[in-house]
């Protein structure tokens, strides 16, 4: 529990250090007019009060990821503690606070474009298809995810298509109206749900005879099932995305960056709600080791039960929380999920809009580009959960990484402090490299091979991106 209570003050603490730090690089500009009310069109562009964004980015950032994949995590023991906390201060709430804050900067631009800018043209059309890609993939799951909790919820009374069906619909209106419509109505409620299902389970732990193992040296080990085949690197790192750092996140950060008052706001919105979510994460993947005796336990249960995250969360929702307590948890989780969804076919359609240059304030037009996502869509739910789960884990936390290298040549360009993110840059280079090298969708290679492999792969991205920026440096001081 000490190690629990340090990990969750740490976190909180760092949003009032770190934060602030990473906020002073960035250098807000206060009285700068923001793209909500130089471009509001009534549609996308619109001012909206710093609570209610705050409220919907952390609905949108929050899915299913720091509930089932801190499930996930929790199985490897405490070592999952140390990457929610590490990776939300120093990798995942300065992802998303730059990303939305240079989003502002240029006009609310889709994360593809704002790559562009950065790392060339040839760089944007690449993300511009691996962003739409993922966008459709988190759709997709969370299309499904969400409607086989509420198909268990209500004893397959509709079954699990009729929920799709339902969802589905919901998605289409809450990517064709305008923001302040559907969205901005319903997130403020969703998010309370969501936090106070986080705070039942949180009380639950504190008050009920649970025991959370402590982060000390002998508990940091690999206390998966087989060690040899789920090695805590790289699998623990992708494992806990949307708790950690996630690149899902800065495709969302520009919908806000379209509507935020003020830049003085960004380190509450973007950084804030980082932490919210890593928070959030912390209190799932401890009441994971705790309610089934266990670190051994949770792995033997959901060995038994396929691995199955969602049935693991019904089950600590419904035990720990009792009856009501545990369907409002349940709600919330359900609204997790399906909130991410709704903006991933949001934030499709606006890429698609930047590459097209196609005026949204027609609802026609944004028909015409949102029509195909859905039905693209609808055709992968026809695919294994879980094989979409797995190749969206590591698209996701491989656009985090080229987000983070596109933020460090911002800092470069600008002669600003960029170790803060090229760091944890080469990091997630490695990991998301050795991942595919070693992970049974990627190449299977035997993890010292793939240890190798990964490095040998950073060392050239590092040294390649490292070239490409003293280039364009000195290209940029003599243009001035």
């Amino acid at each position: 529990m000490i190690s629990f209570v340090i990990s969750i003050s740490v976190l909180i603490i760092g949003y009032y250090t770190y934060g602030k730090f990473i906020e002073k690089v960035f250098g807000v500009q206060k009285d700068r007019k923001t793209p909500a009310f130089r471009l509001q069109d009534n549609v996308d562009y619109m001012p909206l009060s710093a609570w209610r964004i705050f409220m919907i980015q952390f609905l949108n950032i929050a899915g299913l990821g720091p509930i089932f994949g801190a499930i996930a995590g929790a199985m490897y023991g405490p070592s999952a503690f140390l990457w929610i906390v590490l990776g939300s201060i120093f990798a995942g709430a300065v992802h998303d606070y730059f990303s939305g804050m240079l989003s502002v900067r240029h006009d609310g631009l889709s994360i593809s474009e704002v790559v562009g800018v950065y790392l060339g043209p040839k760089t944007k059309h690449v993300m511009r298809f691996f962003t739409v890609i993922l966008l459709i993939f988190v759709g997709t799951v969370f299309l499904v995810g969400p409607a086989k909790i509420i198909d268990g919820m209500t004893s397959n009374q509709w079954g699990v298509w009729g929920w799709v069906t339902i969802i589905l619909v919901y998605y289409i209106l809450s990517t064709l109206l305008p923001i302040d419509k559907l969205i901005s109505k319903l997130y403020p409620i969703f998010g309370i749900a969501m936090l106070l299902m986080a705070l039942g389970l949180l009380g639950a732990l504190f008050f009920g005879n649970y025991q959370i193992p402590e982060l000390v040296p002998g508990n940091l080990i690999n206390m998966t099932t087989n060690p040899e085949e789920t090695p805590i690197f790289p699998m623990l790192f992708v494992t806990i995305a949307c708790g950690a750092i996630s690149g899902f996140h800065a495709t969302q950060s520009p919908l806000m960056a379209r509507c935020i008052k003020n830049e003085k706001n960004g380190r509450k919105i973007f950084f804030g709600t980082m932490i919210t979510e890593g928070i959030v994460a912390l209190i799932w993947a401890a009441a994971a080791m705790t309610f089934f005796g266990n670190v051994e336990g949770l792995n033997i249960a959901m060995l038994e039960n396929n691995n199955n995250a969602a049935w693991a969360a019904n089950e600590i929702s419904l035990n720990m929380l009792g009856g009501v307590g545990g369907f409002l948890a349940l709600l919330g989780i359900v609204a997790a999920p399906i909130t991410s969804g709704d903006t991933a076919f949001r934030s499709a359609r606006l890429i698609l809009s930047d590459v097209f240059k196609s005026n949204q304030k027609k609802i026609k037009n944004r028909l015409y580009i949102s029509f195909p996502l859905f039905i693209i869509a609808f055709i992968l739910t026809q695919i294994d959960f879980g094989v979409i789960w797995r190749y969206f884990a590591w698209s996701n936390q491989t656009l985090a990484t080229v987000v983070l290298w596109t933020i460090t040549a911002y800092l470069i360009f600008e002669n600003k402090t960029y170790w803060v993110t090229m760091i944890p840059a080469m990091f997630m280079t490695m990991v998301c490299s050795t991942y595919i090298l070693i992970a049974p969708e990627g190449f299977e290679l035997a993890n010292d091979v793939a240890y190798i492999g990964g490095c040998i792969i950073t060392l050239l991205i590092t040294f390649f991106f490292w070239s490409y920026t003293v280039k364009e440096k000195r290209y940029l001081i003599n243009e001035i």
